[in-house]
């Protein structure tokens, strides 16, 4: 295999010495092969497509993928997969709108998570990430499915932190504790808002007053999950003012966030089997600036 990255594309050309292999079933991401023959896929692509993965890191920009195979029945060749990085030297003046970590996670078929800023209204990026105190932060998070069963996306935990890296050091803000309750909506209005689909959870936060013109990063633990499998510890709660806890996804059994003023702990078995179930994946979001 040879690899070739340049500084806005990168061209794979991947060569099999296995007669019985069909290189049309290659894939780099969501890519197909952009040339062929009966030995050998090229793949020449942008960064911007077949969902490259970007990590951005001290001085290093670094780009992801997987180049997958995908076997057709009865095959001798197994399937599988092997990781494509690209790694460059962050300029000097590129921040990114997202600090986005290479991140998946595998299960019956891989699951690929995303968190991004967003507009007011969640129809595109952010076109800024600096937000006023007490102005709304709007984020949305997904997990890209594939041909996985249904699932249902949540978020854990959230802190805000004065670093790309949780480090003792770090100052934090809570913002989603206890196994998915939005604490910080019991003093703002910072509110989960409703979903459009279940692989997606969009989270409207109010500019809160931590580390203020300087940079902050968002840590969020997100879990993938059954659908049919909201629990105690499986959850999306947030506080609505003259009413209480509220679950986001069936609020006629908000009695599940009542553990919110309290401690949240698996009640059924089911919440004990991640395995199962789910799958947990931590990823970061920024730098953004809170401003006065």
């Amino acid at each position: 295999m040879k690899l070739d990255c340049k500084g806005g594309f990168v061209t794979l050309v991947w060569t099999d010495g296995r007669s019985q292999m069909d290189t049309s079933l290659l894939r780099l991401g969501s890519c197909f092969p952009t040339s062929l023959t009966d030995r050998e896929a090229v793949f020449t692509v942008d960064f911007n497509d077949c969902n490259f993965r970007r990590l951005v890191t001290g001085k290093r920009l670094i780009y992801a993928n997987d180049l997958t195979y995908i076997t057709p029945p009865n095959s001798v060749i197994p399937s599988y997969i092997d990781l494509i990085v690209c790694e460059f030297e962050r300029p000097r003046d590129w921040y990114p709108l997202v600090y986005e970590p290479v991140f998946s996670t595998y299960g019956l078929e891989e699951l690929v998570f995303h968190i991004g800023l967003m507009n007011a209204n969640f129809s595109g990026p952010a076109e800024s990430t600096r937000f006023p105190l007490g102005s709304i932060i709007a984020i949305m998070a997904s997990v890209e499915q594939q041909t996985h069963q249904p699932l249902l996306l949540l978020i854990d935990e959230c802190v805000a932190a004065t670093t790309p890296e949780l480090q003792p050091e770090s100052s934090l803000y809570p913002l989603i504790t206890n196994k998915g309750c939005l604490v910080d909506s019991k003093k703002s209005r910072s509110k989960f808002e409703p979903r459009q689909k279940t692989s997606e959870i969009r989270l409207s936060l109010q500019a809160f007053k931590f580390a203020v013109g300087g940079e902050v990063f968002i840590h969020c633990s997100l879990v993938a999950w059954d659908p049919n499998g909201l629990g105690n510890t499986k959850k999306a709660c947030h506080y609505i003012k003259d009413y209480g806890w509220e679950l986001l996804d069936d609020p006629s059994h908000s009695s599940l966030c009542d553990c919110c003023e309290s401690s949240c702990k698996a009640r059924k078995t089911r919440d004990l089997v991640t395995g199962k179930h789910g799958a947990v994946q931590n990823v970061v979001l920024g730098p953004l600036t809170i401003t006065d």
